[in-house]
């Protein structure tokens, strides 16, 4: 073989040597394998529960690491709405979360159920927490109108009127009312126009009444 074959066979080698190596490190070798597991976006969700539920061991090599089925243990979680899951080289998996948000309380088997405003339960108390509403339904469930105009007026009230409420009943997906701890109720109507007639009730609510309607915020009523 000529010196010329020669050192074209020897380069190749290397290439491949330096292929070889480079795969290695990156596939097999701890060197670029996970150190951390840095994440974001939780308040309620303690870091470590979703560190076990990631279920990534340390030192796996960060490139093996399957980022889509990561993603779904962690949005198992019933606290979680949705999760995003990336590498940051050389060694960091990073985890943003978006919790679901508690807005109303549901009864469940004796027990309450804390739901969001999709109705997805996020946990079961007993007693049941306070400064949550309780919807009242005639059949809670997903895609029941009622059920969604009730979740979608607790889930947009401020927080200055949320805690006055006592339950959020709907009859229809037209027909929602607010009773509030004290005895007295509000009127509310249909989901629409929330912060409108949040911001009249809160005003009527200063002068005398029992019942409030704000179901048309231009022309609201006190009785």
């Amino acid at each position: 073989m000529s010196p010329t074959a020669w050192r074209t066979v020897l380069a190749v080698l290397l290439s491949c040597g330096v292929v070889g190596a480079a795969g290695w490190l990156v596939f097999y070798s701890p060197v670029l394998g996970v150190r951390d597991v840095a994440v974001t976006g939780n308040a309620v969700l303690a870091d470590a529960e979703i560190r076990r539920a990631a279920a990534v061991r340390a030192g796996q090599p960060l490139a093996t690491v399957d980022l889509a089925t990561v993603r779904r243990r962690i949005a198992a979680l019933p606290r979680v709405r949705s999760a995003r899951v990336e590498r940051d080289w050389p060694g960091t998996l990073r985890v943003r979360v978006v919790e679901r948000r508690a807005v109303a309380l549901v009864g469940q088997g004796g027990r309450s159920a804390v739901v969001d405003r999709d109705g997805v339960v996020i946990e079961l108390r007993d007693p049941p927490p306070p400064g949550l509403p309780t919807v009242r339904v005639a059949r809670f469930a997903a895609g029941d109108p009622a059920t969604g105009a009730a979740l979608a007026v607790a889930a947009e009230l401020p927080p200055g009127l949320i805690r006055l409420v006592s339950v959020v009943h709907a009859v229809s997906a037209r027909d929602v009312t607010l009773n509030l701890h004290d005895g007295r109720t509000i009127l509310w109507g249909g989901a629409e126009r929330t912060r409108t007639k949040a911001r009249v009730a809160s005003v009527l609510l200063g002068g005398p009444g029992r019942t409030i309607d704000v179901s048309a915020p231009g022309a609201a009523a006190v009785r």
